[in-house]
């Protein structure tokens, strides 16, 4: 753990080890659920852990969600948990008003990123189909957008208050994109796969903070980068872990606690970053 003097800075508070790919980590209240997906025991289960200690609360069990799946998100309105299921082509809901009881719906082909939306329903990414559906916490159908053609492989989106939405995706092209509701992009950053600043190798997780800055998971490259609410320049964000970070994959940001969680899938740690007031002018030093 690495705790920086000046309370007013970014600092790494922790970091949950585990050995297994991080599928998706996120938040709610004094909550951490944590997705770890490739388990020997093959009983794919939702670690929970105390936001304050870190340490392991209990476990929660999704019936027939596949080891091998990605996503999970919160909802606080509808106090549930969601779990994308790529080979089920399904999505599981987890009720915490304490039974943890599961319901399951059907989606479009493949499903990986999830976020909820302001209006409480729930967005879903399907490469498999390049699609983005909206469906209400019950498993109604509200929004099937099929995107553009070069929108080959998106991993995540998030919907801004423009109600656009901002996906990420992989393919021909590696982009950030910011999309319409028809589903075609209105600008974007990113291209051709590579290293550079100017490029991206697989961008999967996104986090937007009240400014409009974009916190990508540049998944391939092994970092995290910003991109300006234009979507027309980026800096790398510098988190000093051990060994350096090892494939980040999903990003949950927590506005209220200004705190970052990072799920890496080859690292398969869950790091955790707070004091975070927004992405455009912080950077992550370890002491």
């Amino acid at each position: 753990m690495y705790v920086d003097s000046n309370s007013s800075s970014p600092c790494l508070i922790h970091v949950i080890p585990k050995g297994n790919a991080v599928g998706g980590v996120t938040s709610l209240g004094d909550d951490v659920f944590v997705l770890f997906v490739l388990r020997f025991d093959n009983q794919q289960e939702i670690e929970v852990y105390d936001a304050k200690t870190f340490i392991l609360q209990r476990h929660i069990a999704v019936p027939g969600l596949h080891i091998l799946s990605n996503g999970l998100a919160a909802c606080r309105h509808n106090n549930c948990l969601y779990a994308s299921d790529w080979f089920n082509d399904s999505i599981h809901r987890v009720d915490l008003s304490g039974s943890n009881s599961a319901t399951k719906w059907s989606v479009a082909r493949s499903p990986v990123g999830l976020s909820v939306n302001s209006e409480h329903n729930l967005l879903v990414v399907s490469p498999g189909e390049r699609k983005l559906q909206i469906i209400t916490t019950h498993g109604t159908l509200l929004k099937d957008i099929q995107l553009q053609a070069d929108i080959e492989r998106p991993w995540h989106a998030v919907q801004l208050p423009t109600g656009q939405f901002l996906v990420s995706h992989s393919g021909s092209l590696h982009r950030v994109c910011l999309v319409g509701v028809d589903g075609a992009v209105v600008r974007s950053y990113g291209g051709q796969k590579g290293s550079q600043l100017t490029q991206m190798n697989v961008p999967a997780g996104l986090a937007v903070d009240r400014e409009g800055c974009v916190l990508v998971a540049d998944w391939h490259n092994n970092r995290l980068l910003v991109i300006d609410q234009s979507l027309s320049s980026a800096h790398e964000m510098s988190v000093c872990v051990d060994g350096g970070q090892k494939g980040p994959y999903s990003l949950w940001y927590d506005q209220s606690r200004r705190r970052l969680y990072i799920g890496e899938y080859r690292g398969g740690r869950a790091i955790v970053i707070d004091n975070i007031k927004d992405f455009g002018t912080c950077g992550i030093k370890q002491n």
